[in-house]
């Protein structure tokens, strides 16, 4: 019997290794093509977004004297240098709609997202005099795409350049006209997005930025998002019949923080399918325990060859579901894995033992501890929860069946009869 168990034991700690080589395997593959597929991602729709205020001032031409040198003689010239001068909003109100796009490359999902973003600007002529007046709105990210861009000066188009990464517009102002500035535009993004208040600074650093009178809404289609560290939270937040909307509003705010909005993450197939592969030891385990208490009660020991058969069977679980989660979503691949586990072990212990143990015995305890304990992973958060608590009542189950057995009787084998001895 010892030889029996250290024989079970041993091909228990080889699959244990075949599965820790396969878990590295899921996530070396995962990982380490992550950089690559979200460039692919980002090529194809957009990469995270950090939208700025646009950019208002005035600029005019001021002539100066500039002393330069011709033949030996130096002389004074008038010389006329474009100048300009940064206004300041007076209020904002920005709105930005968003739907949620999801994109799967290899074993990863990817949060992309639409945005239809509409900003309004308050602003004054500060002069007495009419001006000429420059807008520059900075676009959230240079690896994207923009349709539909349009600045309007009260509610009037205005003719736009695209110069860089921002779009350009001019126009005259009369002596002291108060306007609103309005900034358009539908895009695509991948991850965050960001609307951010702060400016570059000489250092390379970001700016404590203020801004008056700022209202932003933020409609979105999906909950699940999150707000990153080190940016400001909504004050107010309410639930829709489509999602949420969030809303900040600041009457006087001086901050160096953003504010951004993380897009809700699926469920990652490559991760899941790693720590499923990590932590399936603990099934075999308990498997094997439950299935040795069970044959050795009923008389009907099994071979160590035939615990290595079973021991495959759940391995082909954890491979097929490893590579099947690439081409058809998690939760199928996920069943189609563990109908076929099942199918393998419940059809081999017929012919080993009989049908009503495979199917009662072994195959609800596969489906207790291979399938019900790995679908736990899919609940973060209550994984160690739902393994202890099956943890538990295994123990409890098994003591009580066999609190009345005893398992010297049990355990020794029956002694070979000496020749010539009598019946």
């Amino acid at each position: 019997m010892l030889k029996r168990i250290l024989a079970i034991f041993a091909i228990f700690v080889c699959t244990a290794i075949a599965w820790l080589i396969l878990g590295s395997t899921i996530f070396y593959r995962t990982y380490n093509a992550q950089s690559g597929l979200s460039g692919r991602v980002a090529s194809t729709w957009g990469e995270q977004q950090s939208q700025a205020p646009p950019s208002i001032s005035r600029e005019w031409h001021e002539e100066r004297n500039v002393q330069v040198e011709e033949e030996g003689k130096k002389i004074t010239r008038k010389e006329s240098v474009l100048r300009s001068e940064p206004i300041l909003l007076d209020a904002s109100r920005v709105a930005a709609t968003f739907h949620i796009d999801y994109r799967q490359k290899g074993l990863l999902w990817f949060s992309t997202y639409k945005v239809d973003f509409d900003g309004a600007y308050s602003f004054q002529n500060p002069t007495s005099h009419q001006e000429a007046f420059v807008f520059q709105l900075p676009f959230p990210a240079q690896q994207a795409a923009y349709d539909n861009v349009q600045l309007f000066l009260a509610e009037k188009p205005l003719a736009l350049t695209f110069s860089g990464s921002q779009a350009v517009a001019r126009t005259r102002m009369a002596p002291g006209a108060k306007s609103v500035l309005r900034a358009t535009y539908r895009s695509q993004g991948l991850d965050n997005w960001r609307y951010t208040f702060s400016r570059d600074n000489n250092q390379g650093g970001k700016e404590i930025s203020q801004v008056r009178d700022f209202h932003l809404l933020v409609k979105t289609d999906f909950s699940g998002f999150d707000f990153p560290d080190n940016s400001l939270s909504p004050s107010e937040k309410r639930q829709t019949s489509a999602g949420w909307d969030l809303e900040w509003n600041y009457q006087n705010l001086v901050s160096g923080f953003d504010i951004a909005l993380r897009m809700p993450q699926k469920l990652q197939p490559g991760p899941l399918a790693g720590r499923i592969s990590y932590f399936a030891p603990v099934s075999l385990f308990f498997f094997f325990f439950l299935v040795f208490i069970l044959s050795t009660l009923r008389g009907k020991n099994l071979h160590p060859m035939n615990y290595f058969f079973l021991a495959s069977a759940f391995f082909a679980f954890h491979l097929l579901l490893a590579y099947l989660a690439d081409h058809i979503s998690i939760h199928a691949a996920f069943a189609v894995s563990s109908i076929v586990s099942i199918v393998l072990v419940v059809s081999y212990l017929r012919l080993v033992v009989d049908l009503r143990f495979a199917l009662f015995d072994a195959g609800l305890t596969q489906l207790i501890y291979l399938v019900l304990f790995s679908y736990a992973f899919f609940f973060e958060g209550f994984t160690g929860l739902a393994v202890t608590i099956g943890a538990i009542l295994t123990l409890f189950v098994v003591m009580q069946m066999t609190g009345r057995i005893r398992w010297e009787e049990k355990l020794t084998l029956p002694q070979p009869r000496k020749a010539g001895s009598l019946a």
